[in-house]
């Protein structure tokens, strides 16, 4: 089965969202927000985890401002482990040390070449476990 990848953004994170799609669209479903109209993060972070707990073995990518307000809405649910990136080694170790299943990132602090590296780390390490995996289980 192909492993769905949901993205969200609140109007913070629409144009760099925007930017992401607009390269790797065909393997990203698109939760929204649609436009730079004012809304609350908090929604689209939900909305987020809810389609990640339905669909088992899926990934998400969350975007505002900051990260921040995302990061912490993502992980009040049991079965999220979401990390803030600011830069491609950070995504890579939370997949590779977390296992991570939604990367977080900073809109306002950025370049797209940079978030589009943070993406292509984030989908494409595997968890290590050994080690790693008795402290992922503490998390839940």
């Amino acid at each position: 089965m192909n492993e769905m990848i949901f993205i969200a953004s609140d109007h913070a994170g629409f144009d760099l969202k925007k930017q992401i799609l607009n390269t790797i669209k065909e393997k990203l479903i698109d939760l929204g927000t649609y436009s730079e109209e004012s809304v609350d993060y908090p929604d689209y972070a939900k909305k987020l985890v809810s389609k990640i707990n339905s669909n088992e073995n899926s990934k998400g990518i969350l975007i505002c401002g900051s990260g921040i307000g995302m990061s912490i809405e993502a992980n009040r649910d049991r079965n999220i482990r979401a990390g803030l990136a600011f830069e491609p080694e950070i995504a890579k170790l939370m997949r590779e040390h977390n296992d991570a299943n939604v990367l977080v990132l900073p809109a306002k602090f950025m370049n797209v070449q940079d978030v589009l590296k943070c993406i292509e780390n984030f989908l494409t390490t595997d968890f290590a476990g050994g080690r790693h995996q008795n402290r992922v289980n503490k998390l839940s």
